[in-house]
């Protein structure tokens, strides 16, 4: 093969088998989205904006969900020694599952100077699908514990969603739901067989009441064979008896 001919093929091998890499891959988006959260502080309201970023890895038969703030939120009027702080929040599920996830993450490693954004460490959880099929992760409210107080920061501008996967349950359960519906179903539908089959049964016991009668069957047609076969035998031996008997000469 020329050489030019060659280097075209080896290129075209190539690019098919990236476009079979890149098909077999699951299907995942991730966005970083702006969300406007609200919080209700102990000293009153507090408005802050953050970028967030959430990412999905498979982790046995779920999926590691990490939720990243890339700003600081809210705020203390006072410090916030280290370890005083603990964060929490919800992820909404849309598009093939619904409800909330939640994630959570350790105290603040360093401590927080007062009047200061408070930056939340990363948090996590582990998704579970209950159904097969795309499901999209959106921030949701952001729950901060400090000193005995709970701040409350809820998104105000209903974000997008910053995660979207492509998820198989585990066991397929939401077929499994159709299945144990079906399987009532075949109860049903079984109930009918056993009533059928005790009509089969009457029948039976019909055809067993027949089978009081005389039979004429084969079987008959061979014993009377059998017998016409014995009679003619006997007749035969009788004859052969009587001929041997009438040629032997008269004794003196």
């Amino acid at each position: 093969m020329p050489y030019p001919k060659r280097t075209a093929a080896l290129a075209s091998a190539a690019a098919l088998a990236g476009s079979a890499v890149l098909s077999a891959a699951p299907a995942a988006h991730a966005d970083v989205v702006d969300v406007n959260y609200r919080c209700q502080t102990p000293i009153g309201v507090k408005s802050a904006v953050s970028p967030i970023d959430i990412k999905g890895v498979e982790s046995g038969g779920g999926y590691r969900i990490t939720m990243s703030w890339q700003k600081g939120v809210s705020s203390s009027p006072v410090e916030l020694g280290k370890g005083a702080m603990s964060p929490s929040a919800t992820i909404k599920l849309g598009g093939a599952d619904s409800g909330t996830l939640a994630v959570s993450g350790p105290a603040n490693s360093a401590a927080i100077p007062a009047d200061t954004p408070i930056k939340i460490s990363d948090l996590s959880g582990t998704y579970t699908p209950k159904r097969t099929g795309k499901v999209t992760f959106t921030a949701g409210t952001l729950t901060i514990k400090a000193l005995g107080t709970t701040t409350n920061c809820t998104p105000t501008n209903n974000p997008g969603a910053s995660l979207t996967l492509d998820v198989t349950a585990p066991g397929g359960t939401s077929s499994g739901g159709s299945s144990s519906g079906g399987a009532s179903s075949g109860g049903s539908s079984s109930g009918g067989s056993s009533s059928s089959g005790g009509t089969s049964s009457s029948a039976s016991g019909g055809s067993a009441t027949g089978g009081q009668l005389p039979q004429t069957g084969p079987e008959d047609s061979a014993v009377a064979l059998g017998t016409l076969g014995g009679t003619v035998l006997l007749a035969g031996a009788a004859g052969a008896l009587w001929l041997t008997r009438r040629n032997q000469p008269a004794r003196r």
